[in-house]
C-alpha cells in the first residue's frame, strides 16, 4: 500500500507538467517602492568602466540602428554562431538595447559562446537595473527586467571577489522585493521567502517567509515548492504540521527538479518526509496533488 501511495504521488505529478500556466501577476508597486528599491546605486565596477571607454573608442560595426544590430545579433546567436553574434549585440547594448544587454549579460555568466566573466554579467544586468528604475518596461520586457533584477540581486547577496563586487545584503534585499512585488518574478519571491527565513538582509521573519514561498510555489517554482513543503511538512511555517499538504508541494518539488544535480537537495528533504509519513498522509497527499494539478490546468 505504501508503495502504491508513493507511485500515485509520482504520477499525479507528472499529469500537471509542462501544461500548467502561470497566475495572473501581483499589482503594481508603489511610488515609495520604486524610491526605495533604488535609493542606492550599484557599485561600480572600474575594470568593466575601462574596458567600456576602450571599447567606445573602436569604431563599431556598421548597423543602421541598434534595433537591426540586435537582429543581426540574435540572428547569429540562434544560428549557433555565438562569436559573430558578440559584436552586434555590444553595438545593441551600447545603444540602450535592453534585450542585448540582458542576452550579454546572460552569456557572459553562463561562458556561454564567451569566457565566463561575471564582471561584465554584472554590468549588463545593472544596466537594465538602472534603465527601469525610470521607465516602466514594455509588458513584452517585464520577465527580462525582473531577470535582471534577480541576477543583480544574487551578485550582491553572496558578492564576488574575482569580479570587485562586494557583498550588500541589503541592496539585494531591495532589489528582490522591487522584482517580487512589482513583476510579481518567481525567482525573486523565492529569494525574498529564503532571505526572510534566514534573516539574511532582513530580520527573520517566518509568516512573510512563508507567504513569499508560497506565491513562488503556486506559480510552480520547484525550490520554492520544495522549502515551502518542508516548512509546512514540519510544522516550522507555524500551528500544526500539514503533512498531507507538504508532501504534496515535496512531490512537485522532486518531479521538477529530477535529473537536476544542483537540485539534490530537493529529493533529498522529499525522501526524508516520505520516510516519516503515514500511509494516510501519503493517500491525502495524492488526493490533494491531484486535485491541485486539476485546479491549474
Amino acid at each position: 500500500m505504501i508503495e502504491s501511495s508513493h507511485r500515485g504521488l509520482r504520477s499525479a505529478a507528472r499529469l500537471g507538467r509542462g501544461r500548467a500556466t502561470l497566475p495572473a501577476w501581483l499589482a503594481a508597486a508603489s511610488a515609495a517602492m520604486l524610491l526605495t528599491a533604488f535609493a542606492a546605486p550599484a557599485p561600480a565596477l572600474d575594470a568593466t568602466k575601462a574596458e567600456s571607454a576602450a571599447t567606445a573608442s573602436k569604431p563599431l560595426p556598421m548597423f543602421k540602428d541598434p534595433r537591426a544590430a540586435l537582429r543581426a545579433g540574435l540572428e547569429s546567436y540562434h544560428a549557433g554562431d555565438a562569436a559573430t553574434s558578440i559584436p552586434a549585440l555590444r553595438y545593441a547594448a551600447e545603444g540602450g538595447e535592453p534585450l542585448a544587454q540582458w542576452k550579454l549579460g546572460r552569456m557572459y555568466a553562463d561562458g556561454d559562446g564567451v569566457a565566463r566573466d561575471d564582471a561584465k554579467a554584472y554590468e549588463y544586468f545593472s544596466r537594465i537595473v538602472e534603465h527601469f528604475a525610470d521607465d516602466e518596461p514594455d509588458p513584452q520586457e517585464q520577465s527580462l527586467a525582473a531577470s535582471a533584477f534577480v541576477a543583480v540581486g544574487l551578485y550582491l547577496l553572496d558578492g564576488s571577489p574575482s569580479a570587485k563586487i562586494k557583498k550588500d545584503p541589503d541592496r539585494a534585499f531591495e532589489l528582490f522585493r522591487y522584482a517580487a512585488t512589482y513583476f510579481s518574478a518567481a525567482d525573486a519571491q523565492y529569494h525574498l521567502g529564503r532571505m526572510y527565513l534566514d534573516g539574511v538582509g532582513v530580520k527573520k521573519n517566518m509568516r512573510q517567509s512563508v507567504a513569499w514561498l508560497e506565491l513562488a510555489a503556486r506559480k510552480g517554482h520547484p525550490q520554492a515548492q520544495a522549502l515551502l513543503g518542508r516548512l509546512i511538512f514540519s510544522g516550522e511555517a507555524g500551528g500544526e504540521p500539514q503533512r498531507a499538504r507538504g508532501l504534496m508541494y515535496l512531490t512537485l518539488a522532486r518531479d521538477a527538479a529530477a535529473g537536476v544535480e544542483s537540485e539534490q537537495w530537493i529529493a533529498d528533504l522529499y525522501a526524508d518526509a516520505l520516510k516519516t509519513a503515514s500511509e494516510a498522509d501519503r493517500k491525502a497527499a495524492v488526493a490533494m496533488l491531484e486535485g491541485y494539478l486539476r485546479a491549474r490546468n
